[in-house]
């Protein structure tokens, strides 16, 4: 369907890609359950092999019940191409050691995804590849960063815990300037495509934990990496195939596209909830700060606004303490105390001791993330039900 392109990213999420599967008619695609594919001749798998042949081969490098859902997300994020992985850590260790080597530098935002901090801080580095730390919001801190060696930018917006914003746009103007081969990644987790378009804005790639809104039902392990038909063919020979073979199960691939049927509908619930509890938690006593970007005090606030459809379903506060934010996770009822986002169920967590584990007391700090901070990921409960039991559990602690 050509003109699906200029669709809404609902009508996208449910007919874009094209289905390979026409012998039985089925409307889902097909869960092709099979680690090999039969060559019609020796000659066909040599071709294919070669490169001179269209055709799957092995379900590492390809499976038709992937390849559509890999279309879709493309098509999500406005992207020639997409990888899809069996994580959102493969996505982004599959792209940054196909853009990366010994001798290279990364410049990264201070306040990342735990596992992604440790990935750069204590694994790259492990094999030759300089990385600074900076406050990618900052822009003279990016420009002062870049060096010869630079081969990526890489930044969440918003930026796990804190929700903290980065102007996408004009850090990839500044990187680009200074080197049209470096490299902008963007970790598009928290917006999605419904709230946010890194590529739009001037990003080179864009990866997400498809675990999290992409599938939306909590059951589900995977990650994706989008950009250039170039790019990506690269990542699937190189950064999947032979450095990480981080490869999505058809299984899987067939749920979240089962799980995108709704996001355009899922999303702005999550965003609706969020800002209704946000408006509580502003008035809470116990609650020393709120950090939600669609706040007009909220650091990044205008920019946020210039460059999403609306500020997300992610909240973070700070409580008086690590001890009393252990209490009132404890004390809550219909608030799960649990990691990950972007499921039916409200889920929240302790970042320090949890999701940002890796950090230092010392990085922490550095990278803005309080001891007492609480990330709250919105559900799709009623919102006046979810404030009830915060209301009850702040009463306890």
């Amino acid at each position: 369907m050509e003109d699906v392109k200029n669709m809404s990213i609902a009508t996208k999420a449910i007919h874009g890609g094209v289905s390979k599967e026409k012998g039985y008619g089925s409307l889902s695609m097909p869960i092709y359950q099979t680690s090999t594919f039969v060559f019609e001749t020796a000659e066909q798998g040599g071709r294919r092999f070669a490169g001179e042949e269209e055709g799957y081969i092995y379900s590492r490098l390809g499976n038709p019940t992937i390849s559509l859902l890999e279309e879709k997300i493309a098509l999500l994020e406005g992207a020639e191409a997409c990888v899809a992985f069996s994580s959102g850590m493969g996505a982004i260790s599959s792209t940054l050691w196909t853009i990366a080597a010994a001798g290279k530098h990364i410049i990264a935002d201070s306040t990342l995804y735990g596992c992604t901090f440790a990935l750069l801080n204590h694994g790259m580095t492990r094999y030759g590849v300089e990385v600074s730390f900076i406050d990618t919001s900052d822009l003279d801190q990016v420009k002062n960063a870049l060096k010869d060696n630079t081969c990526a930018v890489y930044l969440e917006s918003p930026a796990n815990p804190t929700l903290k914003i980065e102007d996408i746009a004009e850090v990839a103007k500044i990187a680009h300037d200074f080197n049209k081969d470096i490299k902008v990644v963007v970790d598009n987790t928290f917006a999605t495509p419904v709230l946010q378009k890194p590529l739009e804005l001037g990003a080179d790639v864009v990866v997400h934990s498809a675990t999290k809104y992409l599938n939306g039902h909590g059951d589900v392990i995977a990650g994706f990496a989008c950009g250039t038909a170039e790019f990506m063919a690269e990542m699937r020979l190189f950064g999947l195939k032979d450095m990480t073979g981080a490869v999505l199960g058809p299984q899987e691939a067939f749920l979240i596209m089962r799980g995108l049927k709704t996001l355009a509908l899922r999303v702005p619930k999550h965003v609706e909830n969020a800002k209704k509890i946000v408006e509580y938690l502003v008035s809470e006593p116990k609650v020393k700060k709120v950090y939600y970007p669609g706040l007009e005090d909220h650091p990044g606030h205008d920019i946020a606004a210039k460059q999403m459809a609306d500020f997300g379903g992610m909240v973070a506060f700070e409580v008086e303490s690590r001890e009393a934010g252990a209490a009132l996770c404890n004390a809550l009822e219909l608030c799960t105390c649990a990691v990950s986002l972007g499921d039916a169920e409200t889920l929240i967590e302790h970042p320090a001791s949890m999701t940002h584990s890796p950090y230092t007391a010392e990085e922490l700090a550095e990278a803005g993330i309080p001891e007492g901070l609480i990330r709250l990921a919105v559900g799709l409960e009623e919102a006046d039900e979810l404030i009830a039991d915060f209301k009850q559990a702040f009463a306890k602690i």
